[in-house]
């Protein structure tokens, strides 16, 4: 069944392997984003299809569309974008989950939160359940996004108890892949673009704080998966890789597919930075029947080869990665 599908924050590194999914399976998609952080680049595959369309918007602000489900994915996701302007951070947070909700109830359509793993904070409970309340300052750099989110699921929760909106909160961790952006400051684009260029890999703090990383393929199948779902929905879902790899880890297994040489450097760890991150994916498991497939070789693989092209359209003096090295 053909459905029109919009997805907030379509222009962006989640949203645009999100609508070419949905377009692949014939849905009529719109793709709505103010590009603050969203690329039109990143939808060239999809321009001018006759079942896809894009509208700059700033969800901050009401829209008025007639879709059948809606994917909110609309916010700056790392700590480069969303600390450049934290009150606006926080507010496409909380306006945008406002207007978006305003909509699936006038509607009475699905609509699905972006969350995230942020929302637990630095975590005291490992590996993260969707019922740990999280360990979040509120008056950090990092807070913005943190409670941004945080308030956004509030929101959802309470549209559904006072208006009987039919809701999906994600809450995605680690997500890479290519189409991150070359300079928003997350860790695998760091370290690629730092490898690539044989400059030196930047590791805050020790190096032995984790994280959790998903291929874009995957995490974006579990959004889908999410969004049609047809058991009962009791909260958050998280999704993400339960594989732990440190910050040391990532960058040497960096530095060996891409025969770069680079070298270590070490530097003072980000307030607030957490030093564990790992979700407990069991529920999404259980309702979804979903784990991640990609291992995390073949998805870095992937995502290096992207960037190579990326840096070499700039010109920039980007070491060519060998052939033979990547393909095997």
């Amino acid at each position: 069944m053909q459905k029109r599908i919009l997805v907030t924050g379509g222009a962006g590194f989640l949203g645009c392997h999100l609508c070419e999914r949905l377009v692949a399976q014939g849905h009529q998609v719109i793709a709505v984003d103010n590009y603050y952080t969203g690329r039109r680049e990143n939808l060239t595959a999809l321009l001018g299809l006759p079942n896809f369309e894009t509208l700059r918007h700033d969800v901050t602000f009401p829209l008025y569309l007639e879709v059948d489900e809606i994917y909110n994915l609309a916010c700056p996701a790392s700590p480069v974008h969303y600390q450049r302007d934290p009150v606006q951070t926080t507010k496409t947070s909380v306006l945008g989950a406002i207007n978006m909700l305003g909509m699936a109830k006038r509607l009475g359509i699905p609509i699905l939160q972006a969350s995230t793993s942020e929302i637990y904070g630095d975590p005291d409970v490992h590996p993260q359940v969707e019922d740990y309340r999280g360990l979040v300052s509120i008056s950090g750099p990092r807070a913005c996004y943190d409670e941004g989110k945080r308030c956004a699921e509030t929101l959802f929760y309470d549209y559904k108890r006072r208006h009987g909106v039919e809701i999906r909160i994600a809450r995605i961790f680690n997500t890479y892949g290519p189409r991150m952006n070359l300079e928003d400051g997350r860790v695998v684009s760091n370290f690629i673009v730092q490898a690539l260029r044989n400059e030196p890999i930047t590791l805050y703090g020790d190096g032995r704080q984790t994280r959790a990383f998903c291929f874009v393929d995957d995490l974006v199948e579990g959004l889908m998966r999410l969004m049609n779902v047809t058991q009962k929905l009791d909260g958050a879902v998280n999704l993400g890789n339960p594989v732990e790899t440190s910050m040391a880890e990532i960058a040497e297994l960096i530095i060996e597919l891409t025969g770069s040489r680079s070298q270590i450097v070490f530097r003072p760890l980000p307030q607030d930075d957490p030093r564990q991150r790992c979700p407990d994916i069991s529920k999404a498991h259980e309702l979804l029947h979903w784990r991640p497939k990609v291992p995390l070789q073949d998805g870095l693989k992937r995502t290096i080869s992207y960037f190579e092209g990326v840096l070499s359209k700039m010109h920039d003096p980007v070491r060519r990665v060998e052939v033979a090295r990547m393909n095997s």
